[in-house]
């Protein structure tokens, strides 16, 4: 179904669906020792404190023309981090038309448009496997929003604010409005895919798979960055210092942890 502007309008009262953008990023790193896991996660909080999300978020409302009401911060001891910003119906600077078509959003020079009774929240988990020198970063990111605009203009803001390795987005549209004549709109846009928000660069930059179940207005798209160098994943010093054997062993356990966070299991190890 073909929406416009002009059906927007005609709606019987305040647009009430609920969209929701869980968006999941994880960057991993191998630390050969507990020194260099502890340094690791240092950096971590220090990259990814609480002001630097707070900073983020707030740039997020200002993508989507929200005002924000009240932000909670919180720095947790040993390690991560937590935002959370409840935001309101901000001024609508420009409605252009191609805000109605999927397409990726802006970065922070624009503002889209406005909404209403939205929040937006943010989570990190630093952590590290028990004894095979993986350490995995993790951050939880929800935009949820009441209005017309989608969260997925975010997107592509939010995944230029991290680096990352493997991504998971997960979006969905819930409740129902009604048009002028009292018919339920159970979505008030077109979409076919998460991708379709994400820009071509980056999607250049990753293989990903979709699985999305439209007859619930249900949409997942899962990524995992295609090309490998090792030294993006050495802490404090570079494959140079390794043996070849070294560089495998290390090469395989990256790998495996990547596609066991991509394909959400563990993966069998044959070797």
């Amino acid at each position: 179904m073909e929406w416009n502007q002009e059906q927007r309008v005609t709606l019987h009262g305040f647009n009430n669906l609920t969209k929701s953008l869980s968006f999941n990023m994880y960057d991993i790193c191998y630390t050969r020792t507990k020194e260099e896991r502890e340094a690791y996660i240092d950096y971590i909080d220090e990259q990814y404190n609480a002001d630097r999300l707070t900073n983020i978020l707030k740039n997020v409302a200002d993508l989507i023309g929200a005002h924000v009401l009240n932000v909670a911060k919180q720095d947790y001891v040993p390690q991560g981090a937590s935002v959370t910003i409840l935001v309101s119906e901000g001024p609508i600077v420009e409605v252009p038309n191609e805000s109605y078509e999927e397409s990726p959003g802006p970065l922070p020079e624009a503002v889209v448009m406005g909404l209403d009774k939205s929040h937006i929240t943010v989570h990190t988990y630093p952590e590290f496997h028990p004894n095979e020198g993986i350490s995995t970063f993790r951050a939880d990111i929800d935009v949820s929003t009441c209005g017309e605009i989608s969260p997925l203009k975010a997107l592509h803001y939010l995944i230029h604010s991290f680096e990352t390795d493997v991504m998971t987005v997960d979006y969905r549209v819930r409740g129902f409005t009604r048009d002028i004549d009292g018919e339920k709109l159970f979505i008030d846009h077109e979409i076919n895919s998460i991708q379709n928000y994400i820009p071509v660069e980056i999607k250049d930059m990753f293989d990903m798979i979709d699985v999305n179940i439209y007859q619930e207005n249900i949409f997942h798209t899962k990524c995992k960055l295609k090309e490998f160098d090792l030294n993006n994943y050495l802490f404090g010093y570079s494959k140079d210092s390794l043996s070849a054997e070294e560089i495998e062993e290390i090469t395989e356990k990256l790998q495996d942890e990547m596609d066991e966070i991509y394909y959400g299991k563990n993966i069998n190890k044959l070797r």
